[in-house]
């Protein structure tokens, strides 16, 4: 009978120890552990300080050209040139390359040139500052470098408050060299190469 007793006694201490240890498992399982935060292996590249202001410069200036406020106002500046575009034709090398592009405000209002930015250095404008009276006429300078030989086609964009705020210009022609222009005959120094030295004579005399 006592060992009757003991067995039943054992058998329930087993299966209270299960029981708890299922119910801990099942605790622990219910926890829910925070996944640790995933840091990209990749790191930013900044642009250098210059070239970044560059490229925000032309960004802003993209955009204001893209969404013009006076393009729905009916007195907005109006800017008319007598010519879009110029050819020097064949001109000698160092020749005259200026030419002057007129324009007018036929708007009602102020016309103001916030920029004037041409696609080379090679190709210089120059512009007026100050703002433009209705009906006033003005004109914007671009000079060539004409110390280049060969065919160029340049151009200069203009960027205005007018109600179609960015116009093109186009200058092009053709560079032949000057046959009278000095030639540099100035010869290349001749660099002649080191003598050998004789290694048999050297080692003789270290012999000696």
């Amino acid at each position: 009978m006592k060992k009757f007793v003991l067995f039943i006694a054992m058998a329930m201490f087993l299966i209270g120890g299960s029981a708890f240890a299922q119910v801990s498992k099942t605790q622990k399982d219910a926890i829910i552990k925070p996944k640790p935060a995933v840091h990209s292996s990749k790191t930013s590249i900044g642009l250098p300080d210059k070239r970044h202001e560059k490229v925000r410069k032309e960004d802003a200036r993209r955009k204001a050209s893209q969404v013009n406020i006076n393009a729905n106002n009916p007195n907005a500046p109006v800017i008319t040139f007598e010519t879009l575009e110029h050819d020097f034709g064949t001109m000698k090398q160092g020749g005259n390359g200026t030419f002057d592009f007129v324009f007018k405000n036929d708007g009602k209002e102020p016309l103001i040139l916030s920029n004037v930015r041409s696609t080379c250095g090679c190709t210089i404008p120059t512009w007026p500052k100050h703002p433009i009276m209705p009906g006033e006429s003005e004109k914007i300078r671009v000079k060539y470098d004409t110390k280049r030989i060969g065919p160029f086609h340049k151009a200069v964009h203009i960027y205005s408050n007018a109600k179609k705020s960015t116009v093109t210009l186009k200058i092009k022609g053709v560079i032949e060299r000057d046959p009278n222009a000095p030639v540099n005959n100035r010869k290349k120094p001749i660099h002649k190469p080191a003598p050998k030295k004789n290694v048999k004579k050297q080692m003789s005399s270290k012999r000696k």
